[in-house]
């Protein structure tokens, strides 16, 4: 085994900028990704969006051409997974029965799509939207001639696929089991506004919707059974439920965690010569009170695997990355900086039906995070201001015409 080998498991954004900044960082020794797909590391955000929409093929969300990868000498090993790992060892055991050393360990996997555990949730046409594959194969029953698809979750993927879907023709009725859409993450403005847009754009948009079951016909998906005995007609069900974090083997080889794998600072996790960073690693937030937790973005994924990049360079460098956030939707471009975990008061600048405004969230006075929808400057300059831990004037955070940076 090479002791100067190290080992990325997981082949997505954080496995491959971990990759990337291990040689800018002048690691010269051995990297190998493995990752469960076949493809090169690719972006996943526009999954739900661009390549969704048919905007981008495959080739333009590659995160880089293979050759890149054969130029900075880092090995893949693609289409097989980790099912144990070895601390002792430090022997990985792959899905295809062959096995791996490493002389150190980043654990990069993500998360899997969490599945619903209705009657009917296997039936063909549920789709997920979290891989190539997913997208492919739905995209291939939109050529195949559906017209009725149901969204269940209004979270982020539920609504852009929704968004998409919608703006391709389909008739498109979107589930949710909370009072309201992006219940999770957004303020109660914020949801109002994504729904009134929804709504306006055709979609059966339904709240307080817990599904019963699925129903079909010759192992293919017809409809929603709601709780309430409602059957929503479906040709194709989309499921964004959120994800669960795939630290499977890391928590049996005796890493410590639950909703996750906890690591500290510098990514570490309980076992030695062993890191985790994205989605599947939780840390404590220095920008959400300090609190334990999972943040699911390509900025935080991004920035933990530069951080374990240094640290395995001996340039170590405590986790503070300022957290941000994007979705798209029709129009709408919602940009979000900071987290409003615990904020006690929202503040709207501009007005919703613009459809340009920002909703700024506060905690004791303290500025948390801002949504901004169709507005770079709040969002720009608002991040300034959370980094700041300022106390804003509330009256002139409530002015649209007032530039966040003058409130420093």
């Amino acid at each position: 085994m090479d002791k100067s080998e190290v080992v990325i498991v997981g082949a997505g954004h954080g496995g491959a900028q971990c990759a990337i900044a291990l040689r800018q960082n002048g690691f010269a020794g051995t990297i190998t990704v493995i990752g469960r797909e076949p493809e090169y590391p690719y972006e996943r955000p526009p999954l739900s969006k661009e390549y969704f929409a048919r905007e981008k093929s495959f080739e333009r969300i590659l995160i880089r051409p293979p050759a890149f990868w054969a130029e900075k000498a880092i090995a893949f090993r693609l289409g097989t997974e980790v099912t144990a790992v070895d601390p002792q060892t430090k022997v990985l055991t792959l899905s295809d029965g062959q096995s791996h050393g490493y002389g150190q360990l980043v654990w990069a996997t993500g998360g899997d799509p969490r599945r619903l555990s209705c009657a009917g949730s296997d039936l063909a046409g549920v789709h997920s939207v979290r891989t190539r594959e997913d997208c492919d194969r739905l995209m291939a029953e939109v050529d195949g001639g559906i017209k009725t698809v149901v969204v269940i979750g209004g979270g982020y993927i539920g609504l852009e696929a929704a968004a998409v879907l919608t703006k391709a023709g389909l008739s498109v009725s979107l589930l949710e089991a909370l009072p309201r859409v992006l219940a999770r993450v957004a303020g109660e403005d914020l949801s109002a506004f994504y729904q009134a847009e929804h709504r306006a754009h055709g979609v059966d948009l339904r709240m307080g919707a817990a599904v019963d079951g699925l129903e079909g016909k010759d192992g293919h998906v017809t409809g929603v059974r709601l709780g309430d005995g409602v059957v929503v007609p479906a040709e194709a069900v989309i499921v964004g439920i959120g994800i669960v974090p795939a630290v499977a083997p890391l928590i049996a080889a005796g890493a410590k965690g639950a909703n996750g794998v906890e690591v500290d600072d510098l990514c570490r996790t309980s076992l030695p010569d062993v890191f985790a960073i994205g989605d599947c690693a939780a840390f404590a937030c220095g920008f959400a009170g300090g609190a334990v937790m999972r943040v699911e973005s390509v900025q935080n994924a991004n920035d933990m695997a530069t951080c374990v990049a240094k640290a395995i360079c001996g340039d170590p460098q405590p986790y503070r990355a300022f957290p941000w956030f994007w979705s798209n939707q029709y129009d709408l471009k919602l940009q979000t900086a900071g987290i409003n975990r615990g904020y006690d008061q929202a503040i709207i600048r501009g007005d919703p039906a613009s459809r340009s405004f920002s909703v700024a969230y506060l905690q004791e006075g303290v500025l948390l995070a801002l949504d901004c929808v169709n507005r770079v400057k709040d969002y720009v300059q608002g991040r300034k201001l959370i980094e700041a831990g300022a106390r804003p004037d509330l009256d002139r955070l409530a002015d649209a015409e007032q530039a966040l940076k003058e409130l420093i």
